[in-house]
């Protein structure tokens, strides 16, 4: 029990310390919002507004948000503004619940397929490769055994990067030569995969974005191959997105949303930007679960996303 509540507690600082430069940016922007003024009114809700679309909301979920305080206010008819940010933070983890972003499970436990079979995508340089490694670190952890797939064909270096991931991690890397058939590459990790009895395969795949058609078409290509080897498969397809690049991100996750169905999110890079909002919105307006976050360079701080956990990291904690 110890050693949970350490753990439990080591992560929680983690999650503090990774989004600490929005936090101190949106209570920054929030206290000068409300200075001198003891209700919240219309004019504390416009500064209200404009803080949480600076802070890379969004300019949609922002007004969904305020709408929900504003009926907040009209049926409590009194609302002081030292209470606004409690009712700011119930809000937002409701309206995270809504939009299926509960809390995933942990690394430990995965649905009843095996093995369970993950295709990554996401733009070259959102953390993509790193990601993967990290989460085959916290399933081998958890007492899975993982398999990489490196179907990046394109970029040597995404290849390399794999590789030295499965290596640092204790996961076998399934790769061909450069330039190799992406699917041909999942085909074949997949079922190494089986015979080798494997709990988890992740499967890396390129980041171009300068033709949605070749890129619907290759995700596609991936996905039908790995049926014929899993015919569920894949289980689930995570979308890595760099958070930093705030407004940015939601244009990519718009782009491979229309190429493939994006079933999952993680959303990295949220310790060197104030733009954590960024989650909120990105949740909100393509409705699919965030799963992850990345908190840090370090191979453990990639975290499950918990809502709770990250609401109160952002906006401080009920008292």
């Amino acid at each position: 029990m110890g050693f949970l509540n350490f753990f439990s507690k080591e992560k929680k600082e983690t999650l503090d310390k990774g989004l600490s430069k929005t936090k101190e940016s949106v209570f920054g922007k929030i206290n000068r919002a409300i200075a001198g003024k003891s209700k919240v009114d219309d004019e504390v809700l416009d500064d209200l507004e404009e803080v949480l679309i600076t802070s890379d909301v969004g300019v949609e979920t922002t007004l969904n948000i305020i709408k929900r305080i504003e009926r907040r206010v009209s049926s409590d008819k009194y609302i002081n503004t030292g209470e606004l940010n409690t009712i700011l933070r119930e809000e937002i983890a409701a309206l995270l619940t809504e939009n299926n972003s509960g809390d995933a499970a942990d690394f430990e436990t995965l649905p009843d397929r095996k093995p369970y079979v993950i295709m990554v995508v996401g733009v070259n340089g959102a953390g993509k490769t790193t990601t993967i490694g990290k989460l085959a670190h916290q399933f081998g952890k958890a007492g899975k055994s993982v398999y990489l797939g490196a179907a990046d064909t394109f970029r040597a270096a995404a290849v390399e990067q794999l590789a030295i991931w499965g290596k640092r991690v204790g996961a076998s890397v399934v790769k061909q030569k450069m330039g190799a058939d992406p699917a041909a590459v999942a085909y074949d990790t997949l079922s190494s995969a089986i015979a080798n009895h494997a709990d988890v395969v992740i499967v890396d795949t390129a980041g171009r974005l300068h033709n949605k058609v070749g890129l619907m078409n290759e995700l596609t290509k991936i996905k039908n191959v790995m049926k014929k080897v899993v015919p569920d498969a894949p289980h689930e397809v995570l979308l890595v997105l760099d958070g930093s690049t705030g407004q940015n991100a939601f244009e990519q996750a718009k782009q491979f949303t229309l190429a493939t169905e994006v079933t999952a999110m993680a959303i990295t890079k949220l310790d060197g930007t104030a733009k954590g909002g960024v989650v909120i919105g990105i949740s909100d307006r393509f409705r699919i679960p965030v799963k992850y976050i990345g908190l840090g360079e370090g191979i453990d701080d990639l975290q499950v996303f918990r809502k709770k956990e990250f609401v109160d990291a952002l906006f401080g904690e009920n008292e």
